[in-house]
């Protein structure tokens, strides 16, 4: 059996779609959803910053949406926050982009997509922890969350909420190192902080891990994930 690569693409149905944000802006994005089976969970992607060249084809953001739909049966809906290659308006430092959340989680509904949880990486863990603490999101993986613009009351947010907060921590970030990111998350009881030794921000060379890590929040039963296609 062949092994998975880093551009390996796995079987899945995928279409662009386009989310519509309540302030008029239109972005651009992707649904992977699995080729035969019914989506246990739905990842709604938030990417890194798209002045620093984040987008949603960063690439822990892509090996997600072409594995998890075959590996875990999981749907991943990619997009790119106002202002980034090819959405419309501009970027907002995270504020603004409250509309892009809001448009994303409205097509999950209208889609009948079950159980979303917000996946972000760097900004997008500020901006999922600023604007996602929403009715309908089951939780939130955090992948080097620097936790520069989200602040202790959206932190106080989560913890009310009692909704699942994983955070993926480089041992080698350039931001927040696990030390200070246990001092920080400690403010929402359910949070749990996961080092990966070695790694830093970008997670070049780390993506398996990050990606076994993801699943073992969202759907463990799913683990492990197998590292060869046909399994």
């Amino acid at each position: 059996m062949p092994p998975i690569l880093a551009n390996t693409v796995l079987p899945a149905r995928r279409r662009s779609v386009t989310l519509d944000t309540a302030d008029g802006e239109h972005l651009v994005g992707e649904l992977a959803r699995p080729e035969r089976r019914q989506p246990f969970a739905t990842l709604v992607c938030l990417h890194p910053l798209p002045t620093a060249g984040g987008s949603m084809d960063s690439h822990l953001l892509r090996k997600m949406a072409w594995r998890l739909p075959a590996l875990a049966d999981l749907a991943v809906l990619r997009f790119n926050t106002r202002g980034t290659a090819g959405s419309s308006g501009a970027f907002d430092f995270g504020a603004a982009e409250r509309y892009d959340v809001a448009a994303a989680l409205d097509l999950v509904e209208s889609r009948d997509l079950p159980s979303p949880w917000l996946v972000g990486w760097s900004f997008g863990t500020d901006v999922a922890l600023r604007h996602g603490c929403d009715p309908s999101v089951v939780g939130a993986v955090l992948i080097s969350p620097p936790l520069k613009t989200a602040t202790d009351q959206d932190l106080d947010q989560w913890a009310t909420s009692g909704r699942p907060l994983v955070a993926i921590v480089p041992e080698r970030d350039d931001y927040l190192q696990p030390p200070a990111a246990r001092e920080r998350f400690a403010r929402v009881p359910q949070a749990i902080v996961v080092d990966v030794p070695k790694a830093k921000h970008l997670f070049v060379g780390f993506a398996d891990r990050v990606l076994d890590e993801l699943v073992r929040a969202v759907a463990p039963a799913r683990l492990p994930l197998a590292r060869h296609w046909p399994p």
